[in-house]
């Protein structure tokens, strides 16, 4: 019989949301579904006209990026590199190389723990159609064959893309983050001081601060196992968190839980932690470093982690630890 894959959403607490009853600015919030994910605004400003006419600029960067980075539209930039790239090199925008060379430097640095090719091992699993199952070692062997971020090659001077034997890329590891960041770039340069961004509610970035809280925005990790509890607090200030954990998705069979945060070096879900959140000044950096530290546990990430991230992990043990890395 073929477990179900129960999902179970991180909430962060947006409490900063509430609005101040003295406050004489405005605030309006706005979702837009793109991504797979619902992005949400909340901003505070003087003037709705300005406000609506730059969270619609902002909604539509997430729409173009859509378009570039799908990989479930035929027709996007991302796609056509994973049909062609393994006959020829293809040449790709600007944008679209820069941010693979953001994806092999994450590989090199988590030394193979991010990986974006790992979609196939995802679907070996059964966690992109709910069809969840314990592969044989054999099918596992088979799908490792084809993936590894060493098969894909760039070409710096001719901006080109080559994979060295067949593999698929998969953007869900950086698509959500980099949107966000987008989007803040452009609300700041609207003229926006205090507004934050959610992708999924999984990915956030806080400009500025609300009003009558100069700290920034809080935001709340709920307990792995208990989401009625919290187990840390922080606050945004042009900063972003994001997190992952084993929670979000996952099955089990009989005692065992597996999640989708897959280990790509083993072919097989991570174990060992329940939940991880990164705080970086980059929406993209906390989001591609969450599942890496997650891999590769408590004291790799100790030991390795940027001096402006702040890495916060809960363990999965008889009892479950959680701890910061400041």
């Amino acid at each position: 019989m073929v477990p179900a894959i129960r999902k179970s959403v991180i909430l962060l607490g947006l409490a900063a949301f509430a609005v101040p009853a003295a406050t004489p600015l405005l605030r309006l919030e706005r979702s837009l579904s793109a991504m797979g994910t619902t992005f949400t605004i909340a901003a505070y400003g003087p003037d709705r006209f300005v406000m609506e006419s730059a969270i619609d600029e902002a909604f539509e960067e997430t729409g173009r990026l859509e378009q570039l980075l799908s990989n479930y539209r035929p027709d996007s930039e991302w796609s056509q590199v994973n049909r062609e790239a393994a006959q020829r090199p293809v040449e790709v925008s600007e944008e679209l190389f820069n941010l693979l060379q953001k994806c092999l430097q994450y590989s090199r640095e988590s030394e193979g723990a991010f990986d974006i090719t790992v979609g196939p091992l995802m679907k070996l699993w059964g966690f992109y159609k709910g069809q969840a199952r314990i592969p044989r070692r054999v099918e596992i062997r088979t799908i490792q064959s084809r993936i590894g971020y060493r098969n894909i090659q760039l070409d710096p001077a001719r901006r080109t893309v080559r994979f060295l034997r067949p593999v698929e890329m998969d953007p869900g590891g950086i698509g959500k983050g980099y949107a966000v960041d987008r989007m803040a770039e452009i609300l700041v340069r609207r003229g926006f001081d205090s507004a934050i961004i959610s992708a999924g509610r999984s990915s956030i970035y806080g400009i500025g601060a609300p009003p009558n809280e100069p700290r920034g925005w809080r935001i709340t990790i709920p307990h792995p196992r208990d989401p009625r509890r919290h187990v840390a607090e922080y606050y945004l200030k042009n900063h972003s968190m994001s997190t992952s954990g084993s929670t979000e998705k996952f099955f089990a069979v009989g005692r065992r839980t597996f999640s989708h945060i897959m280990d790509p070096r083993s072919g097989r879900p991570a174990e060992g932690m329940l939940q991880v959140s990164v705080l970086a000044p980059k929406t993209i950096d906390s989001e591609a470093w969450t599942k890496p530290y997650f891999v590769l546990g408590r004291q790799w990430a100790a030991r390795h982690k940027p001096a402006e991230f702040t890495v916060f992990l809960c363990e999965d043990r008889s009892e479950i630890a959680c701890v910061s890395l400041p």
